[in-house]
């Protein structure tokens, strides 16, 4: 695959926009873990308190996903995304307002977290419906590696300037960035020409409920889609508290603030070349091979809490980045092509949830744990767990040999004019 045939899904202008938000607001946002962890240890220094700022966006995400998809597969889902990217930009500045101020307590920033949370369960499932209407399935993979490109190139230098900021001028200004981006990013959004749903003189009247029975059959069909899933539950809970929570924590009295930036963007720098390679390999078996380089996380778990150095943590960061985003790209890929565009945002909603529900508890319970049992020792057991939970999946025969669709013969979408 040359480089014209990668770029082919910024042809239709409708995705050209797309992709111009997400890189915007993406820039903005990776910048949060660091200084939103930063930011709340400055407030209370102690894990369990970032755990609840981070289960407090956590809980709200995986309460109102299902209504989100219904409402994303309901109605023009670029409206949607306008609205939300909205409320996002509002709830963050809000936050970066507080702490530039100083005037940051723990409950504030909860409250507004919750809200955030709350906005992104809309966000979430009308994002992930979008491209499959804009892109041709033959190119599915080369839009979800391109998404996954700016993402990744932008995700190594965003936590390093975020620590940057946090040890010059204060965590407050990196959050100020991504509610600006969140802000611009709206715009962007609003190009997107996506109509809102149309239904039959005689079809019954809409029902959340009647809906929402659509998308758990659809999702329950396939048994590659729940058994990833539940084992994501797993591994996310696993994933949040480890290394969002324990991690950060860990860092500020061992590497450092700006070590801890380091290995978040190597991790970063993973992905990117991975993506790269995803724009020209053909992944055969999406999630056998995605579930292989799931495994790869471990690495970087296990050594945090064995021996935490910066540059053999950056090592095992970079290669649970790539392992991590082959996953990503085949897992969206498989998706998009064997789940009907209809009910992609709800089945997208039940995907995020069984994914997410976890995580609050985990954000929650780590800190406790390790306070009990030495953070250190929890890690190691951690990494040793979650790497058990991956390949445990490729046990299901529906999993290993999920073969990528043929859409050969399938016609291409006209490019949107204007």
């Amino acid at each position: 695959m040359n480089l014209a045939d990668a770029l082919t899904p910024l042809r239709d202008r409708r995705f050209a926009w797309y992709y111009a938000g997400r890189v915007i607001s993406v820039t903005g946002s990776m910048m949060v873990p660091v200084a939103l962890a930063f930011a709340v240890l400055d407030i209370d220094d102690s894990p369990s308190a970032l755990g609840m700022v981070l289960a407090a966006q956590s809980v709200p995400l995986v309460v109102f996903l299902l209504v989100g998809g219904v409402v994303a597969d309901r109605f023009s889902r670029s409206l949607v995304m306008q609205l939300s990217h909205l409320l996002s930009a509002l709830t963050q500045g809000a936050v970066a307002a507080l702490v530039i101020t100083g005037t940051a307590e723990l409950w504030m920033v909860i409250v507004l977290e919750v809200l955030n949370g709350t906005v992104l369960a809309f966000t979430f499932p009308a994002m992930n419906g979008v491209v499959p209407q804009v892109v041709p399935r033959t190119h599915l993979q080369q839009a979800n590696a391109l998404l996954s490109f700016s993402r990744a190139g932008l995700a190594i230098i965003g936590p390093t300037v975020a620590a940057l900021l946090v040890v010059s001028v204060g965590p407050g200004w990196a959050l100020a960035i991504d509610s600006l981006t969140w802000l611009v990013a709206a715009g962007c959004m609003a190009k997107v020409a996506i109509p809102s749903r149309t239904r039959d003189a005689d079809a019954a009247p809409p029902s959340m409920i009647r809906e929402l029975r659509e998308g758990w059959g659809a999702f329950t069909e396939h048994t590659w889609l729940w058994l990833i899933v539940l084992a994501f539950g797993l591994g996310n809970a696993i994933h949040a508290g480890a290394w969002y929570t324990l991690g950060p924590a860990l860092a500020k009295d061992t590497i450092g603030e700006a070590g801890w930036g380091l290995v978040l963007s190597a991790e970063a720098a993973g992905i990117l070349l991975t993506t790269v390679l995803m724009l020209r390999v053909r992944l055969r078996y999406p999630l056998r091979t995605g579930m292989l380089g799931v495994c790869c996380f471990a690495a970087p778990c296990l050594m945090l809490g064995l021996n935490p150095q910066v540059w053999p943590l950056v090592l095992m960061a970079f290669v649970a980045g790539a392992g991590m985003e082959i996953f990503g790209i085949g897992w969206n890929t498989a998706m998009h092509e064997n789940i009907d565009e209809k009910v992609l945002s709800r089945v997208s909603s039940y995907d995020a949830l069984g994914s997410f529900v976890a995580i609050p508890v985990g954000q929650l319970t780590f800190g406790p744990l390790a306070a009990a049992f030495g953070t250190r020792d929890v890690l190691v057991v951690a990494g040793v767990l979650y790497a058990a939970i991956a390949l445990a999946t490729l046990l299901s025969r529906s999993v290993r040999r999920l073969e990528r669709a043929d859409h050969a013969t399938e016609p291409e979408v006209v490019p949107a004019a204007g």
